[in-house]
């Protein structure tokens, strides 16, 4: 199961680690990594889902790596849905 404290989104991460160190501006960013400034702005705000298209842009730029930041969105990701608490019957190996 997945812990109790929320995972940090990766727009955040993006957003405290790397473009306000840099003295960037969410227009400067979007430039430089090739998207429009609402895609960014959407993303750095929790608006969206980490795309693997963004992923590798920002892997790119920062010298990372894609896996790094869609594990953050993954670990997000399921966070929420584990919280739903879906339900489920269990699966059973069925002997042949």
């Amino acid at each position: 199961m997945t812990g109790k404290r929320k995972p940090v989104h990766p727009g955040e991460v993006l957003s405290e680690d790397v473009i306000k160190p840099l003295g960037l501006t969410v227009t400067e960013a979007a430039m430089k990594l090739g998207v429009a400034r609402k895609t960014l702005s959407t993303l750095l705000n929790g608006k969206a889902s980490l795309s693997p298209d963004m992923a590798v842009r920002i892997a790119k730029a920062t010298n990372t790596s894609p896996e790094s930041w869609l594990y953050m969105q993954a670990k997000l990701d399921i966070w929420i849905v584990a919280r739903k608490l879906p339900k489920v019957q269990e699966l059973k190996a069925i002997a042949v």
